[in-house]
């Protein structure tokens, strides 16, 4: 018996997945922009080269791409039922998810300080956050296809 996605789902799941890769890359490239706008001076060519390079890449990229990551992964949420809520692995793969939404909340608030010239945070603070996501990224994909438990 399908669900309600029907043929579909194979689509919303790569969809799902092209999303998810998307998000990841940027926010990977994220922090590690502002890593090198730290150097750049205040309104200088090279920070007002970042400052647009940061926000075409949280607009036009990140945002639109979680923006689908959820949508799509929660057309898959329904597709499996209410059963999902008692494997352990998808409550540690949402709550890494969740996380890694907090820190897209915490790059979007770090990008409009660079944008006002108020940034007051260190290049090597910036290269330790642009870890984070790659470790979230590690947990995720191990709780989806190898479902630990």
């Amino acid at each position: 018996m399908e669900g309600f996605l029907g043929g579909a789902y194979p689509w919303v799941k790569a969809f799902h997945i092209i999303a998810v890769i998307a998000w990841m890359a940027g926010m990977l490239y994220l922090p590690r922009l502002f890593a090198y706008h730290v150097d750049a001076a205040p309104g200088s060519q090279q920070s007002e080269t970042f400052k647009v390079m940061e926000r075409r890449l949280l607009r036009g990229i990140i945002n639109p791409a979680m923006i689908l990551v959820f949508l799509l992964g929660g057309m898959l949420f329904l597709e499996r039922g209410a059963g999902i809520w008692t494997e352990g692995w998808w409550h540690v793969k949402l709550g890494a998810v969740l996380v890694l939404s907090g820190l897209h909340g915490w790059l979007s608030r770090w990008r409009r300080a660079f944008a006002e010239d108020r940034n007051t945070k260190s290049a090597r603070f910036y290269k330790i956050v642009n870890e984070v996501p790659a470790v979230l990224m590690v947990i995720i994909v191990i709780m989806v296809v190898v479902k630990p438990f």
